[in-house]
């Protein structure tokens, strides 16, 4: 009998040969960038297919921490200024040789961000870059391009479609598409497939451009590298055996510290957990511009011995806590500025591992996390229920087991990083041949 495994196996060996011949063009805004691991990882799965990739990233990230997978991925990709010579010269090449082209899609640009200051001054600053990488990419041969990101580096795969003729795809995430239409419909109308990343983010995009493209809008899941993420060592009986020695109930939570991770939530769930006397320690892996104001939350609660701020860390260093973990939390939220999750890779990544998890009932989270099923899901915003979802998973090392295991089933079904880019390649092979 053939294991699903094995059958992986086969069509992974057989891949590559299909996809040597497919050069493609991956598009972002900042590279590399710690928290857009499912970029880093799928570009080097792509490789692993056999699909050329070339990276242009619309902006250089500078990165005091960095997965070492991406060290080699820095020296090749195509980082440009601005504006410089070079990047004069093509534009200006262009408005010459091909005038009505270079004007119209200037003026489509323009138009479709119209509105947005946000758009409208980032069409402008990165339109002349986007010109110089069409002109990159027609002298490389690239035969497709993929953005991630319905943001600007979809605005840049716009303009250089309309100069090239290369054909684009998209992956939509979540706060790109629901913070923020203007352009989306036209961006959709031209790319060749559209990815969103959860069944909800593809009835977002639908509903924007009107119903209209449906057959272009294919749901293809992020995902994790299983190998990496592998299930916890502890046994069901070594997880009781550890409650009962009343270990620090240890509760982990991923994420760049911003409003919409929803972490101020789970700090003061932790104060309602300590107030009724569970020992528990929780550890924040991430930075970001609310790192002050959550320290000092922990401070006011009195939590400084049990809330802990760990900062950035790689991937091996997160699949190594995931491994001491008793729960990951993701308490999500939408932001005031109307931000929102898709489906965090933290939570894949921590579902991989046999971790149990905690989420909120928002966006594509549900579609991971079946609540009572292989993980729970809480109201956005609701400290008191988050606490009283940690003290249930607390009392019930069992249950924990459980849905640790269930988690990783799933991820295994649906969000497993090799399966899904397979999938993807696929979309862009059609997309060159058709």
């Amino acid at each position: 009998m053939i294991t699903t495994q094995s059958k992986k196996q086969q069509v992974m060996s057989s891949e590559p040969l299909l996809y040597s011949g497919l050069k493609v063009a991956y598009i972002m805004s900042r590279f590399p960038k710690l928290t857009e691991t499912f970029i880093l990882f799928e570009i080097l799965a792509m490789r692993q297919l056999g699909v050329q990739v070339e990276i242009y990233p619309l902006l250089r990230e500078p990165a005091s921490v960095m997965h070492p997978e991406a060290a080699t991925l820095v020296k090749e990709a195509h980082y440009q200024p601005f504006l410089s010579w070079p990047i004069v010269q093509a534009n200006w090449r262009y408005l010459w040789h091909q005038p009505r082209a270079y004007l119209g899609v200037l003026w489509a640009l323009l138009r479709g961000t119209w509105g947005s200051w946000r758009f409208f001054t980032g069409a402008i600053g990165i339109f002349p870059k986007s010109v110089y990488f069409a002109q990159q990419m027609t002298a490389d041969h690239i035969s497709h391009i993929h953005a991630h990101f319905a943001s600007h580096p979809t605005a840049a795969a716009f303009v250089i479609h309309r100069l090239t003729g290369i054909p684009y795809s998209f992956t939509a995430h979540g706060s790109d598409i629901h913070r923020d239409q203007h352009m989306l419909r036209e961006k959709v109308a031209e790319a060749a497939f559209v990815v969103p990343i959860s069944a909800f983010n593809r009835e977002v995009i639908l509903k924007a451009c009107g119903g209209q493209y449906a057959d272009k809008l294919v749901i293809i899941h992020c995902g994790v590298d299983i190998d990496i993420f592998t299930t916890q060592v502890e046994t069901a009986a070594e997880s009781i055996n550890n409650h009962l020695d009343s270990r620090p109930f240890t509760v982990l939570c991923i994420g760049t510290l911003h409003e919409v991770k929803g972490q101020t939530y789970l700090i003061e769930a932790c104060r309602l957990l300590c107030r009724c006397g569970v020992s528990l320690t929780c550890h924040f892996i991430g930075d970001g511009p609310d790192l002050a104001k959550l320290t000092e939350q922990a401070n006011q609660a009195g939590l400084v011995d049990c809330i802990h701020f760990h900062g950035r860390q790689t991937r091996a260093e997160i699949a190594r806590q995931l491994q001491t973990a008793n729960v990951v939390v993701a308490p999500s939220v939408p932001s005031q500025d109307g931000r929102r999750e898709g489906i965090p890779v933290a939570l894949m990544e921590a579902m991989a591992s046999g971790v149990p998890v905690i989420a909120s009932r928002l966006s594509g989270i549900p579609e991971l996390v079946k609540d009572g099923q292989n993980g729970l899901l809480i109201p956005p915003g609701d400290a008191a229920a988050l606490a009283d979802a940690l003290y249930y998973l607390y009392e019930k090392p069992h249950l924990r087991y459980r849905l640790g295991q269930a988690g990783r089933d799933r991820v295994l079904r649906e969000f497993d990083l090799r399966t899904n880019v397979i999938a993807l390649a696929q979309r862009f092979h059609g997309a060159v041949i058709s």
